[in-house]
């Protein structure tokens, strides 16, 4: 159960940015049936992010944070349970537009889905930091503090 973090934020990671780019091609190349393919993407994302979290809280608690990398994994933290809800929130408006229209995407939808593409990234960004930096929670550093070497 070490390191099941990164492998379900990997989803949630793919499906949340495919679904704003299925959304770009099908409303700027009047594609509208990539909508419900986004839809599904975004739903899924939803549910594969509260999974992420789940094990991510598990997982931050093993990692034994030091110095700036506890404020680093808080402002992940944070981040995540703010990505959740917003995830939460799009897919909520997306599943009203698809029962009332599903051809047409409002470009406010377009706008919304650009900045979860942006606080993916930016979540992304910072779980990148706190591994490749950091060290946090990798199979290395998991092994050392069961060892005993950390």
């Amino acid at each position: 159960m070490d390191t099941i973090h990164p492998i379900v934020v990997h989803f949630v990671i793919a499906m949340g940015l495919v679904a704003f780019v299925f959304d770009l091609i099908g409303h700027f190349g009047r594609r509208p049936a990539l909508f419900e393919v986004s839809f599904w993407n975004l739903l899924f994302a939803t549910v594969a992010i509260f999974v992420a979290i789940l094990f991510g809280q598990v997982e931050a608690g093993l990692a034994n944070p030091y110095g700036a990398s506890r404020d680093l994994l808080n402002l992940h933290s944070t981040l995540g349970w703010s990505l959740a809800g917003v995830l939460s929130l799009l897919s909520g408006w997306r599943y009203v537009i698809r029962s009332r229209d599903s051809q047409l995407l409002p470009p406010a939808f377009l706008v919304a889905g650009a900045g979860l593409s942006l606080l993916i990234v930016v979540q992304t960004l910072l779980g990148n930091q706190l591994i490749w930096t950091y060290g946090l929670h990798t199979v290395q550093v998991v092994a050392a503090m069961r060892e005993g070497r950390l």
